[in-house]
């Protein structure tokens, strides 16, 4: 069973686990640019001054110049050291942990005298911790003169980094609360048509079939209620069809036995009084009899069908016979009622690959109900050969059929305006069984219908070569 907490749970949990696998290598981005950017901006101020005062020592090489050098560094933001040719110190400005006499390591004045610069992080175990160090060479003439390093804390720049962190931190907390709030207001906004179909699915499952569900998007999920809209409106259809049939059925069934039982006990017990009397309900039972073995023989079909262990005896048929003997077996009726058959035939006659016997069935079912719903006028069969199909129309002057009840006279046990089912009899398993059987065959068939006006079905197979048939078989 589907719970509200446990959906919103769900859902929940899938949209922050998406949000956090897009927040955290997004904050880990910013972070870096930012580190890079406080780096990239330290850099290049130490290498401008750095270049700035290793080109006053190429234009001035007095040696008043390095008190110079040494006081205006007192006024810099950054500290720096000068080393000559052979890479001894001269000048220190501030940076505790060298001295004067001191040498550079032979790499780095390799590279100055290259004329190259030289760049590095040094972390160091004083006060000052990690220091950015940029070097340049002191040329003049084509010739080394020495080096000016300047070096700047990273201090600043770690301060500054937390202070960003910090911030990018509780932005993310921020963020993550909010996002949290507004995923449980989303999971409960797509779990709550979830959860109501769930139960409305359980009450149909119950057996209450009025339930409906709202239908509030025009998405999946609208369209998910729409369908379970529409399962709920078939099932009841076939529920109250079903009692309909069990009803029709039972009173079907009931008449037969009644007049069996009643004229045959008048017969057991010799209570008529002439020998024409003794025929008329010898007949009477005769055709109870038939009428009872019918709907047993529906029966019977309608459930082979339904297992799909049905029998066809397939042969190359000339429609032409199978549609006069269903005539011949249905004209008394038609007589009785004084209704006129017509049957006409148009173009030329092609064999089809069917079972004549249940086209007969197919053709009389058919008949039987243009009869019955008939109560003047005619009844119209025309066979028609055309280039690619074989068509059979039957068309009545009955009662005819109202639109929204045609999709569904197919169905089994649907019978059309319930209210005349006493008065014309049937089980409502005809035209069910016809449409099986015209199918099975490869056929197709199809009702149009005008209330008042009369019906007309009309069937039509493909037409195929005998030798492909052959071939196949």
């Amino acid at each position: 069973m589907i719970t509200g907490n446990g959906i919103v749970i769900k859902l929940g949990a899938t949209i922050i686990l998406l949000f956090l696998i897009v927040l955290l290598p997004v904050g880990f981005v910013i972070d870096r640019i930012f580190s890079g950017f406080y780096v990239n901006e330290v850099r290049s101020k130490i290498e401008q001054t750095s270049s700035h005062y290793a080109q006053m020592f190429s234009n001035m090489t007095t040696p008043s110049i390095l008190p110079m050098i040494d006081m205006m560094s007192g006024f810099s933001q950054f500290n720096l050291f000068i080393v000559d040719a052979h890479g001894q110190i001269i000048v220190n400005s501030g940076v505790t942990n060298i001295k004067k006499g001191e040498f550079v390591p032979a790499e780095d004045l390799a590279a100055l005298a290259k004329g190259e610069m030289i760049e590095r992080v040094t972390i160091e175990s004083t006060t000052e911790g990690r220091y950015l160090i940029s070097g340049s060479p002191i040329l003049k003439d084509q010739g080394f003169y020495g080096g000016v390093y300047v070096l700047a804390s990273l201090e600043g720049i770690d301060l500054s980094l937390q202070k960003v962190r910090a911030m990018l931190l509780l932005a993310g907390f921020g963020t993550f609360f909010l996002a949290l709030a507004f995923t449980y207001i989303i999971s409960k906004k797509l779990s709550s048509p979830l959860i109501q179909m769930e139960r409305a699915a359980r009450r149909i499952a119950k057996g209450n079939l009025d339930t409906r569900v709202q239908i509030t998007s025009n998405d999946e999920i609208g369209s998910l209620a729409q369908a379970i809209n529409d399962l709920a409106f078939d099932l009841k259809r076939y529920r109250d069809t079903q009692r309909e049939f069990f009803a029709n059925i039972s009173h079907e069934l009931r008449t037969p036995i009644t007049y069996l039982e009643g004229y045959s006990k008048v017969l057991r017990e010799k209570l008529y009084e002439s020998p024409d009397e003794e025929e008329k309900y010898l007949e009477i039972i005769h055709e109870e009899t038939g009428r009872l073995s019918r709907m047993i023989g529906d029966l019977f079909d309608l459930a082979k069908m339904d297992e799909g262990k049905i029998s066809l005896h397939l042969e190359w048929i000339d429609l032409t016979e199978v549609l006069e003997g269903a005539i011949a077996k249905t004209s008394i009726r038609a007589k009785e009622k004084g209704l006129e058959v017509q049957f006409n035939i148009s173009g030329e006659c092609v064999l089809v690959h069917c079972d004549g016997n249940r086209l007969t069935q197919v053709f009389i079912n058919i008949l039987d109900n243009a009869i019955r719903y008939s109560e003047a006028g005619s009844v119209f069969i025309e066979l028609s050969y055309e280039q690619e199909e074989t068509k059979i129309a039957i068309m009545d002057t009955g009662m005819g059929i109202p639109e929204a009840e045609l999709p569904y006279i197919f169905d089994r046990f649907y019978r059309v305006e319930k209210s005349r089912s006493r008065q014309y009899g049937g089980t409502g398993l005809g035209l069910a069984i016809v449409k099986n059987l015209v199918e099975l065959q490869g056929g197709n068939i199809h009702v149009t219908s005008n209330v008042g006006k009369g019906t007309c079905f009309l069937i039509s197979f493909p037409r195929l070569d005998i030798g492909n048939i052959k071939g196949e078989e």
